[in-house]
């Protein structure tokens, strides 16, 4: 009786903890009863949001959806703006599940791979339209939080009239959203399926990292710009080679005549001067006449005698009169 009574209480314990199920904060679940989805009134899977829940064990089972923002990144490509001219762009977006019951259907059970697959492909899709409306200069400058916004409110509402073009992306979401209105008997909310609601996806944020020149333009435009600094590098050093040279010119021209002035100056001075040293000798010579001749001769006798040189004069040379005898010479008296 006791074993039966444990085996009892094993077995409810058991069945209990089989029956309750928790979905975590951040998640949503849907009940599967033998692989099949269950459905309200409006046949639209049932979505339990997070808190204990309880189902039937062993024949219900549940799948778990992450309801948080998640990231995906986008593989920098090559996209043409409206100048034909190729750009770089490497970019990411933050998206969220927005309706459950939707994208577990239109992922084929919310396969998160088959979403981002789809999501990735609309977005490259919708970011190359954007870019090629665009020429760079907008890209770059304050276009680019329009250009994100646009692409953002194209992957969440759809676009009309764009439309021109119908891509590959566009039709595998126009497929699973047939898929699902067929499933839920045409019971969900209209949406257009040109946009990832359609998917019961919504696009949080679109940014751009990165935009760079493919290599071999960048190559060739750093090649330009080198040239065109190297121009202007040789202009601005023909400029100083020329300004230094008419600062040397002037320098020089100023150089020759302080020199020239300098050396008038010098010789007015050395005229000056000698002029007032004949004066004074004049002045002082004039008063005896013979002692001047005697103190220039004087003067002859010591620069001819100290010298190597030979003269050959005669004994009555007036030039030797002051070495004569004195009954000989011209007698001086001071």
């Amino acid at each position: 009786m006791r074993k039966l009574f444990l085996f009892t209480i094993t077995v409810i314990v058991m069945t209990f903890y089989a029956s309750v199920f928790i979905v975590q904060e951040g998640q949503h679940g849907i009940v599967l009863c033998f692989g099949k989805v269950l459905r309200d009134n409006d046949h639209k899977p049932l979505v339990y949001v997070p808190g204990l829940h309880f189902k039937l064990p062993l024949i219900e089972t549940i799948k778990i959806l992450d309801a948080r923002i998640q990231t995906m990144d986008n593989q920098a490509d090559r996209f043409v703006t409206k100048e034909k001219k190729d750009l770089i762009v490497d970019s990411y977006l933050k998206w969220r599940i927005s309706d459950f019951s939707r994208y577990y259907l239109a992922t084929g059970g919310g396969d998160v791979s088959q979403a981002e697959v789809l999501l990735k492909r609309k977005f490259s899709d919708r970011l190359r339209s954007e870019i090629g409306r665009l020429d760079v200069k907008d890209i770059v400058t304050d276009s680019r939080g329009k250009l994100t916004s646009d692409v953002r409110n194209a992957l969440n509402t759809g676009t009309v009239d764009d439309e021109i073009i119908i891509t590959d992306a566009d039709d595998a979401i126009v497929i699973a959203a047939a898929r699902v209105e067929q499933e839920t008997h045409g019971k969900q909310l209209a949406v257009n399926p040109n946009s990832m609601a359609a998917l019961g996806i919504e696009v949080v944020d679109v940014r751009i990292k990165q935009i760079n020149l493919p290599t071999e333009v960048s190559d060739a435009i750093f090649q330009r710009m080198r040239a065109e600094r190297e121009a202007v590098a040789r202009r601005h050093r023909s400029q100083g080679q020329e300004e230094a040279e008419k600062l040397r010119a002037t320098a020089d021209y100023e150089v020759t005549l302080t020199l020239a002035e300098a050396e008038r100056q010098a010789r007015i001075t050395r005229g000056q001067g000698d002029a007032e040293t004949a004066r004074l000798f004049s002045e002082a010579f004039s008063k005896d006449p013979n002692f001047y001749a005697f103190i220039r001769s004087l003067r002859a006798y010591v620069k001819s005698f100290s010298s190597n040189d030979i003269m050959i004069l005669s004994l009555d040379s007036d030039f030797f009169r002051f070495m004569k005898l004195p009954e000989k010479s011209t007698h001086y008296h001071s």
